[in-house]
């Protein structure tokens, strides 16, 4: 099924929403289409695009966001499904300071790995074992884990979640 970015009149990234709830809100005049897909929703006396990036019209006051929930789904998507030592497919989170030694769970301590490399870091810190984070894991934007968690990014998108990436990158 198709999707489309739902953007805030400012541009910022609000949500993801069908591409039927997306054509309802342009045939409104609620928003604008700004990047289409490619297909067409047909009636009888209407061709309406498809859009896969839309805008709101009017500025909606969005409520302050939480920071975004940790869960096993936002790691990946935030390491891109890749190993934060190696670089291989990753199937395991791994605690960068281990939950053994007091180490917290939070997204600056949890990141993807292989299960070679869960394996060999077992429960020991980075230092005792040789092994080399590829990149520090910090928190995602909220609105950035809330995208991510809607599925892959399509590529008209990356321009509009630019300042984000880095939390939803494959």
């Amino acid at each position: 099924m198709a999707r489309a970015l739902l953007l805030n009149a400012s541009f910022e990234p609000l949500c993801v929403v069908s591409a039927r709830r997306a054509v309802v809100l342009v045939l409104k005049d609620k928003a604008e289409i700004v990047h289409r897909n490619g297909a067409e929703f047909r009636s009888e006396r209407r061709i309406v695009p498809v859009p896969s990036v839309i805008r709101l019209v009017h500025f909606v006051r969005v409520p302050y966001r939480a920071a975004a929930p940790l869960s096993r789904r936002a790691v990946f998507a935030r390491d891109g499904h890749r190993c934060q030592y190696c670089g291989t497919h990753a199937e395991n989170l791994d605690h960068v300071v281990p939950r053994s030694r007091g180490g917290p769970h939070t997204w600056e301590n949890v990141v993807a790995s292989c299960r070679a490399c869960n394996a060999r870091k077992e429960d020991r810190m980075l230092s005792e074992c040789g092994m080399v984070l590829k990149h520090q894991p910090v928190a995602p934007h909220a609105t950035t884990s809330l995208i991510a968690s809607a599925g892959p990014i399509e590529p008209d998108w990356t321009r509009y979640l630019n300042g984000r990436k880095t939390a939803v990158s494959a």
